[in-house]
Order: C-alpha cells, then sequence, then structure tokens
C-alpha cells in the first residue's frame, strides 16, 4: 500500500503541471474556433455567392482532414515561416479545425433564428451588418450552446493529440512517467481521471450557462 502511494504520488506530481498546458490549449483552440466559426457561420448565410463557397469550402476541406495531419502542417511546414512555438502551433491548429465544426454548429443557430428577426431589424433602420451582430448573434449564439458543449469536450479530447509534436500536456507527461515508472496503467489511469474530472465540470457548468440563458421559442 505504501510502495502504491509512492507511485501515485510520484504520477501526479509530475502530470499536475500538464494539466495547465491542456486547459491552456484548449481554451485557446476553442477561442480561435469560435471567433473563425461565427465568422464563416455568418459569410455562408449572409455572405452572398463567392464568400458562402469560400465559407463551406474550408468547412468541408478540414473537417475531411484528421487534426494530427493539420497540426503536422502547421508546425513543419507554416512555422518553417512565421516562428511558432510547438504549443501555439497545436493550439492555433486545433482551433483551425475546431472552426470548421463550430462553423456548422453556428449556421444551424442562426438559421433557428426566426427570419421575422432580421425583417423587424432591418424595419427599423438597422442596417444588415448592425442586425446581424446585435439582433441575429445574440439569439444563435444562445441557441448553440448545447452543442458547441460537446464541442468543447470534443476539443480537450483532441488537445491530446499536441504531444506529436513535442507539447508537455497531461498525455505526455503520462508516456514518459509510464516508460520511466514501467506502471502504464497507474500513468494512464490518471490522465483519463483528470480528462473525466475536468470534461465534467466543464460539462456542468455548461449546462449552468445554458439553462440560464435558454431561449423559449
Amino acid at each position: 500500500m505504501e510502495e502504491l502511494s509512492r507511485s501515485l504520488f510520484t504520477v501526479l506530481q509530475y502530470l499536475v503541471p500538464g494539466l495547465g498546458v491542456t486547459v491552456s490549449v484548449t481554451l485557446i483552440a476553442l477561442g480561435i474556433g469560435f471567433t473563425i466559426g461565427t465568422v464563416m457561420a455568418v459569410l455562408r448565410i449572409y455572405g452572398g455567392r463567392i464568400l458562402g463557397a469560400v465559407a463551406a469550402t474550408y468547412s468541408i476541406l478540414v473537417r475531411a482532414v484528421p487534426v494530427v495531419v493539420i497540426i503536422f502542417i502547421l508546425f513543419f511546414v507554416i512555422s518553417a515561416v512565421v516562428d511558432l512555438s510547438p504549443f501555439l502551433s497545436g493550439a492555433f491548429a486545433l482551433g483551425f479545425a475546431s472552426g470548421a465544426y463550430q462553423s456548422e454548429i453556428f449556421r444551424g443557430a442562426i438559421m433557428s433564428v426566426p427570419p421575422g428577426q432580421m425583417i423587424a431589424a432591418r424595419a427599423i433602420g438597422m442596417s444588415r451588418f448592425k442586425a446581424i451582430r446585435c439582433i441575429v448573434l445574440p439569439q444563435a449564439v444562445r441557441l448553440a450552446i448545447p452543442a458547441w458543449a460537446n464541442e468543447f469536450t470534443l476539443v480537450l479530447k483532441d488537445s491530446t493529440l499536441v504531444y506529436v509534436i513535442g507539447v508537455p500536456e497531461i498525455m505526455r507527461r503520462a508516456q514518459w512517467i509510464s516508460s520511466r515508472t514501467l506502471e502504464p496503467f497507474m500513468a494512464f489511469g490518471t490522465a483519463a481521471v483528470f480528462y473525466l474530472v475536468f470534461t465534467m465540470l466543464a460539462t456542468r457548468l455548461l449546462s449552468i450557462v445554458e439553462r440560464r440563458y435558454r431561449i423559449i421559442m
């Protein structure tokens, strides 16, 4: 029992610093994905034929490519031109990939807003841009919360992929401590518990936000 406790302490001592890296990568990726996804969703619906086609092409192509491939492209190709650390390369790649999925989430949410909202906004003198920004998007974001919560958990799990370019997140550290202690179950089991707890907390928080800002159609 004493040996088990000592092994667990060793694993925790090495894994806990990786938790901050995992959370940072996830939050940065979600922020980038939210920005890209919102813009692409708006262009898809209100951008006309050309911009709408560009947004649709981005969504289709990015969702067709494995996230790990996008990480490698950003790290080995784009980083040769723009100096990016492995951490930023991984976070940006995950954000770029998430943007494609979030664009579909927000596109569906925008289309769920009754068309009369836009008509009414234009009727009282709002420009199209102001109507989208002040009337349509606030409602769409609230409608998108349930689906966005699912995207949050997916990005959190995809954050494990940045270990392939050497980012010391939880899985990278679990792999290292597993080879050092020769106790893979302890290392990866503890990592799994970290992901489970973080996912449950995030899901609970987003459920509270969803209930608070739910729109009764």
